[in-house]
């Protein structure tokens, strides 16, 4: 397990820092390298766990910037999209995870990043609603509901510190949520996770907030958004690419 730990402490670091700075970070990081490393069911566990504890973390440190009613427009529905994945999870193989995992990054990043400019303006709680549905599906799947309430925030014209801010405390309950409904559908075992994996990622979680506090005066959030992006793109196409030439 030592890769593993090693690993999971470079995404968590850089995805932590990344987070506070720009947004999103962790899941999009980690999400495909934990589900090269220990698997899909376990690797996406482990970021929802983590994911819960750095959004925590991180809303009280942006809480003035947070913007509660958006908040709850979009938090309590991403458990209805938190239940069909999690009995996904267990109707399907590894194989099929990974490859799943990877193409749902892969689209959604698409979405956020070359479609951005063709999303229509939106109003209203039904396309809040949407998108936490959405996002809650794609946490429990792939670790990652930045991506679908990205597109939201482009078609409502978010402020992007606002939406940053926001972001976090949406995180924290998507991660719970996720995490909840596979433990209640048997869908993941917490148990299952070795322990040396919660303290490098602990140690990891808290060196990122750490520096993402001391360097996000200095680094354009946009430019860490895209540096965030790119590296989630790599794990998608990596992710996709070793499920694929499993079910050969």
């Amino acid at each position: 397990m030592t890769a593993a730990a090693i690993g999971l402490f470079l995404a968590i670091l850089v995805g932590s820092c990344l987070q506070r700075i720009s947004g999103m970070g962790v899941g999009l990081i980690a999400a495909p390298i934990l589900s090269l490393l220990i698997g899909p069911v376990e690797g996406v566990l482990v970021v929802n766990v983590l994911a819960t504890a750095n959004a925590a973390l991180t809303t009280l440190t942006v809480r003035d910037r947070v913007d509660w009613s958006k908040f709850a427009s979009i938090a309590p529905y991403l458990v209805l999209g938190a239940v069909p994945g999690a009995f996904l999870i267990r109707a399907v193989s590894t194989d099929v995870l990974l490859v799943i995992v990877g193409v749902i990054l892969l689209i959604a990043l698409s979405v956020v990043t070359l479609g951005k400019r063709f999303v229509p303006v939106v109003e209203g709680r039904v396309p809040a609603a949407v998108s936490g549905v959405i996002g809650g599906f794609m946490n429990t799947l792939a670790g990652v509901a930045g991506p679908a309430i990205t597109v939201y925030s482009q078609a409502a014209r978010w402020d992007q510190r606002t939406y940053a801010a926001t972001l976090q405390p949406i995180f924290m309950v998507g991660g719970a949520v996720s995490f909840a409904m596979k433990e209640l559908t048997g869908a993941a075992d917490l148990a299952a996770v070795d322990p040396v994996l919660w303290v490098s990622g602990g140690i990891a979680m808290a060196g990122g907030i750490f520096l993402g506090v001391r360097i996000s005066p200095h680094v354009p959030s946009g430019k860490a958004h895209a540096i965030a992006l790119t590296l989630a793109v790599l794990g998608g196409v990596t992710a996709l690419v070793r499920g694929g030439a499993g079910m050969l």
